[in-house]
């Protein structure tokens, strides 16, 4: 098991740095580049673990992906050309890539069987597949269907009015790109309102969406045409260093290009709310995403409550919006973020058992975290759980302890951060 040290920040943190693109559009980037026709460029693509599944997923079913760096050239055949994948695809730890590709491949006319790592095993595909087979998807697996591996007996699907019981854009996306593919018109009808990297990618690949509120509705039979699209920097990756300089006494950083999706930029909210000195600048467009950049300074914050239509907005930031909540004033409560006890790992429990164990006062509660501070963090060796924000979190917890910090299994943080430890120590000298 790869393990890293890290120690406290002996002086404040300064610099400029470019977090790695968002992961979400990466994703769906690959997806909607592959099913096209033509030649498609994505440039500043996410080249952590989890895109990475999505881009081999769809080599095994033919189509050809070229790499240069953090550029993609893709060489969409249509989805006539695509081919049987002639043994099982490997999904690796990406419930991205599971939840997605579940709505491609089953309406694929191909047979497909996917597994995934032992995480990724554990994680619920029922919310995904219940869905998908009230369009007539065919899928297989344990407990009906519900965990990883998965077989599906791709066929033409029929467009259905869908109404989804859980909060989440990967269920959403996946039910749309399987509308897009079937028969007649396709109405998701949300829950609440999630991430929307789909529906705004989806006209830039020549592709039909009426959003009406919580309301999708998509033709079907649509072939998507080629495009290029430039992923802005991960809102998600850059809320580490948000945190890591208001936390750092006299610090003063600015990360560029942050993707500030109305859908995602929750963390920003809660942060100033918190008393956050931070600041954007330099807004425009990006496609059809907006991006800024983001400059933090050491602040002095106070507890906040977050719950309701904010979780969804900043489900992925919970973990160092907790670590922020131990150097706040007062008490800080995190409810209606049940989501969290099925991601990589039980994140409500890796975040209360780590943050407890460098000296916090956090309570765990069924549907999130109760926080007491201020408190003084002490240093310890930390598990990641195979997490990559709970490993991430950790290691901004490092900066402010009053020792040093052993981190296990440093690796997972590839996983959506390939460069993380190196731009942290670039913004420490």
């Amino acid at each position: 098991m790869s393990t890293i040290e890290l120690h406290p920040a002996r002086r404040g943190l300064h610099g400029t740095l470019q977090v790695p693109g968002d992961k979400s559009i990466s994703h769906r980037a690959v997806i909607f580049s592959a099913l096209a026709e033509g030649t498609s460029h994505v440039y500043n693509f996410l080249t952590g673990e989890d895109c990475l599944r999505t881009v081999e997923a769809f080599r095994r079913l033919g189509v050809r992906i070229d790499q240069s760096d953090d550029s993609l050239t893709i060489y969409g055949q249509g989805l006539n050309q695509l081919k049987e994948a002639t043994t099982p695809i490997y999904f690796g730890n990406s419930g991205t890539t599971a939840r997605l590709m579940s709505g491609v491949l089953a309406a694929l006319p191909c047979f497909t069987v996917a597994y995934g790592d032992e995480s990724l095993a554990k994680r619920p595909m029922d919310r995904v597949v219940v869905p998908l087979e009230q369009m007539g998807a065919k899928i297989y697996g344990r407990e009906h269907a519900a965990r990883l591996p998965l077989a599906f007996a791709g066929q033409k699907l029929t467009g259905a009015k869908v109404n989804l019981n859980v909060k989440s854009a990967q269920v959403k996306s996946a039910v749309l790109l399987a509308g897009m593919l079937a028969d007649g018109e396709t109405t998701v009808y949300e829950k609440g309102i999630t991430r929307n990297h789909t529906e705004m990618l989806m006209p830039q690949y020549g592709i039909s969406i009426k959003t009406e509120g919580q309301t999708h509705t998509i033709p079907g039979n649509q072939q998507p045409v080629a495009a290029d699209i430039h992923v802005p920097g991960d809102i998600s990756s850059a809320a580490f260093f948000f945190v890591a300089g208001l936390l750092t006494k006299e610090s003063d950083i600015t990360i560029k290009n942050v993707g500030l999706n109305s859908s995602r930029d929750g963390i920003i909210t809660a942060l100033k709310t918190m008393g956050a000195d931070l600041t954007i600048s330099n807004q425009r467009s990006v496609g059809h995403e907006p991006v800024g950049d983001v400059t933090v300074r050491s602040s002095s914050l106070k507890a906040v409550t977050i719950e309701g239509d904010l979780i969804a907005n900043l489900i992925d930031e919970i973990p160092i919006l907790a670590l922020a909540a131990t150097q706040a004033e007062g008490t800080t409560i995190i409810k209606d973020a049940k989501e969290l006890r099925v991601k990589e790992t039980d994140r409500i429990a890796a975040v209360a058992n780590n943050l407890t164990a460098l000296g916090a006062n956090v309570k765990p509660t069924e549907d999130g975290l109760i926080i007491h501070g201020p408190t003084p963090l002490a240093g310890c060796v930390l598990p990641s759980f195979g997490d990559h924000r709970i490993g991430m979190m950790s290691a901004v917890a490092s900066l402010i302890t009053e020792s040093n910090v052993m981190i296990e299994d440093k690796n997972c943080i590839n996983i959506s951060y390939p460069r993380f430890f190196d731009h942290l120590s670039q913004v420490m000298k």
